[in-house]
């Protein structure tokens, strides 16, 4: 893709692929070892997906930059993985920075707001989410729904099968289309048709690939799915290229590796999602 004007960028950059706890140690460094965050560059917009550990990094370079000073930090739920390196966000402490965090429905929280002030209190933390510096605006995300972000940005969502409620995301842009979808358990034997309409046709996917199918029934109820069953759902809905994400804490380089030429085998353009990794769309 020739880029001609920076609204012609259309990119994905993962910050964070581990799931459940952060992997520090050199058997995981080739793929990463910070929890889930991923951006989106939608020419001079961006979308961030969750904020596990990976974001801190992600907030550093967007505090270097010019570019950007509008954000959207859009989370699948707020289980400690995903929302972890919230509060260490250099953004939020910036006045140059105006930042939408949206949200959608979840147990135990009653709102947006509610949920990273929840995150953000004592015992568990030294201060609350007033000491940002930052526009922020809480918003809430229903369950379907289908909007526009402005700058040509549309955004559809779904939600995922997984304790205490997630919410997967579609973004269209300019013709072209990424997804994030993640935390989410899969049935074997049956296909969640949510999904596979989300996914329909997009030009690539993230997916919840934590386990695998011999794995899935020692972790059923966790709310997590496999490798195969995104390259399942990948076919069933026509999409292009799937990213397995989400990796367990024990899965090294090399099991990763592995799965990697398990799933170029089956469709050579998909791959596993790894930190650092941009892909452009």
């Amino acid at each position: 893709m020739v880029v001609h004007n920076s609204r012609d960028i259309f990119a994905v950059t993962f910050w964070g692929v581990r799931g459940t706890l952060a992997s520090p140690g050199c058997e995981f460094k080739r793929t990463g070892g910070n929890t889930i965050c991923a951006q989106l560059r939608c020419g001079d917009r961006t979308i961030i997906f969750d904020a596990g550990t990976g974001i801190r990094a992600l907030g550093s370079h967007l505090i270097e930059q010019a570019e950007i000073r509008r954000i959207d930090l859009m989370l699948t739920h707020v289980h400690y993985d995903h929302v972890e390196g919230l509060p260490f966000f250099a953004p939020f402490f910036s006045p140059d920075f105006k930042v939408d965090v949206w949200l959608g429905e979840i147990d135990g929280a009653s709102s947006t707001e509610d949920a990273v002030k929840g995150l953000m209190r004592r015992p568990y933390f030294p201060v609350g989410p007033d000491v940002f510096q930052a526009g922020i605006t809480y918003r809430e995300v229903a369950t379907h729904a289908a909007f526009e972000l402005g700058d040509g940005i549309s955004i559809r969502t779904a939600p995922m099968n997984h304790p205490g409620g997630a919410t997967g995301y579609r973004i269209d842009y300019r013709g072209r289309s990424f997804a994030f979808v993640t935390d989410t358990e899969h049935v074997m034997g049956e296909t969640d048709m949510g999904i596979v309409d989300l996914i329909s046709g997009v030009d690539c996917f993230a997916y919840d690939s934590s386990l695998t199918d011999a794995e899935l029934p020692d972790f059923a109820g966790y709310g997590h799915s496999t490798w195969e069953e995104g390259l399942r759902l990948r076919d069933k809905a026509g999409a292009g290229a799937f990213l397995a994400l989400h990796h367990m804490p024990f899965r090294t380089d090399d099991e990763l590796d592995a799965i990697e030429v398990a799933i170029k085998k089956w469709h050579p353009p998909s791959g596993v999602a790894r930190e650092g990794q941009t892909i452009k769309l």
